[in-house]
C-alpha cells in the first residue's frame, strides 16, 4: 500500500515534472527532433514503469515520462507546424487540437481494457509499443523543415518581437492556464459545491470534452476567417460568461457552465499556437513559444492544487469570482494588442494601443 500511495502521488505530480522541463519552446529542426525525443522518452519511461517494484523505480519512471511529456506538448507540435507551413499553419494547428480532443476518449477505455484483461504493467508495455511503432514512426515521417523566408519589417528583425507583447501573451496564457486547469480538474466538485447533485455534476462535467471539440470545429469552419486575436478574446470571455450563468442560475445552469467553459478552453488551445504565429510570424516561433509558454506550464501544474484547496476553504462562489477576474484580466491584456498587417511570411511586430 505504501508503494501504491507513492505511485498515486507521483502520478499526480507528473504535470509539475513536465512543466519544469517544458520551457524549451522549439528547436532548430522546427520541433521535429523534440517530438522524436518525446516518443523515445515516453517509451523508455513506460518500460521503466512496467518493471518498477518500489518507490524509487516509480519515481525514476515518472521523471522520464514527465520529460517526455514536456517534449511532446502542444507548443512543440505547433513549432513543427509553423516551420512547415509558415503563416498558413493555423489550419493544421486547429486540426491537431481537434484530433487531440479525443485522446482521453480513446486512451482511458483502452488502458482500462488492457489493465482489466492483463494488468497495469502490461498496459504500460502496450503504450510503450504504440509510442515506438506509431508515435516515433509518425514523427520520423515528418519532412525536415527549412527556415521561412524573411520579409523586412519595421521595428523587428529576425523574428524578434516587442518584449511587452510577449509578456502580455505570457500573462494571458498563464492566467487562463490557472482557470482552465484548475476548473477542469475540479469541475464535478465545483458544481457540487455550487449546489448540484453528484449525478447532475458528473453529467454536466461530461460535457466539457464535447464542448472543447465543438469549439475547435467552429474555429476550423465558422471562425477561420477571423483573426486569431479575435478568437482569443472570445475564448477568454467564455469563462466569465459561464461563471455568471452558474452564479445567477444556480445548479440548473451547470450544463451551461460546462459548455461555455469547455468551449473557451477548446478555443484557447488553438490560440496558444495560432496567435503568436499571427502576431509575430514563423521566424523565431519556437523560441518565442518557449518564452510565452513557460509561465503557463507552471500555472497549469500548480492550479489543480490551489483551486482544490480554495474550494475546501472558501467555496465555489469565491473560486469563480477569482477565476473570472483572472479571465477578465487576460481579456484586457488581449485588448491592448492589435492585429498587425498580414504578410505572407516572416516576422511581424504587433502594435499596442
Amino acid at each position: 500500500m505504501g508503494d501504491l500511495r507513492g505511485f498515486v502521488r507521483l502520478a499526480a505530480d507528473r504535470r509539475r515534472i513536465g512543466a519544469a522541463s517544458g520551457t524549451h519552446g522549439g528547436c532548430a529542426g522546427g520541433g521535429r527532433p523534440l517530438l522524436l525525443a518525446s516518443s523515445l522518452l515516453f517509451a523508455a519511461g513506460l518500460l521503466l514503469l512496467s518493471q518498477a517494484n518500489g518507490l524509487a523505480g516509480l519515481a525514476a519512471a515518472w521523471v522520464v515520462i514527465g520529460i517526455g511529456m514536456a517534449c511532446g506538448l502542444y507548443d512543440v507540435a505547433f513549432s513543427a507546424l509553423a516551420a512547415l507551413f509558415g503563416r498558413s499553419a493555423r489550419g493544421p494547428i486547429t486540426g491537431v487540437t481537434l484530433i487531440a480532443g479525443f485522446a482521453s476518449t480513446i486512451g482511458w477505455p483502452f488502458t482500462a481494457w488492457i489493465t482489466d484483461a492483463w494488468g497495469w504493467r502490461e498496459a504500460c508495455l502496450a503504450w510503450t509499443a504504440l509510442h515506438i511503432l506509431v508515435g516515433l514512426m509518425a514523427y520520423a515521417s515528418l519532412p525536415h523543415s527549412t527556415p521561412p523566408a524573411k520579409v523586412p519589417t519595421t521595428g523587428s528583425t529576425d523574428g524578434d518581437a516587442p518584449r511587452r507583447a510577449i509578456m502580455l501573451l505570457a500573462f494571458v496564457f498563464a492566467a487562463q492556464g490557472v482557470v482552465n486547469s484548475g476548473i477542469g480538474t475540479h469541475l464535478p466538485g465545483l458544481l457540487m459545491s455550487a449546489g448540484a447533485t453528484p449525478a447532475a455534476a458528473i453529467a454536466a462535467a461530461a460535457l466539457l470534452g464535447p464542448a472543447q471539440v465543438a469549439a475547435r470545429v467552429a474555429e476550423f469552419g465558422l471562425m477561420r476567417r477571423l483573426h486569431p486575436l479575435v478568437a482569443a478574446r472570445v475564448a477568454t470571455m467564455a469563462h466569465p460568461a459561464a461563471a455568471a450563468a452558474l452564479l445567477v442560475g444556480g445548479p440548473v445552469a451547470a450544463p451551461i457552465f460546462a459548455g461555455l467553459h469547455g468551449g473557451g478552453s477548446g478555443l484557447l488551445s488553438i490560440s496558444r499556437g495560432a496567435l503568436p504565429l499571427a502576431l509575430f510570424g514563423p521566424a523565431g516561433y519556437g523560441r518565442r513559444q518557449g518564452l510565452i509558454a513557460g509561465p503557463s506550464n507552471i500555472a497549469v501544474a500548480a492550479a489543480p492544487l490551489i483551486v482544490g484547496l480554495s474550494l475546501d476553504l472558501v467555496g465555489a462562489a469565491a473560486v469563480l469570482l477569482v477565476t473570472t477576474l483572472l479571465a477578465l484580466a487576460a481579456t484586457l491584456a488581449l485588448l491592448v494588442l492589435r492585429a498587425p498587417p498580414q504578410l505572407a511570411e516572416g516576422p511581424v511586430a504587433p502594435t499596442e494601443r
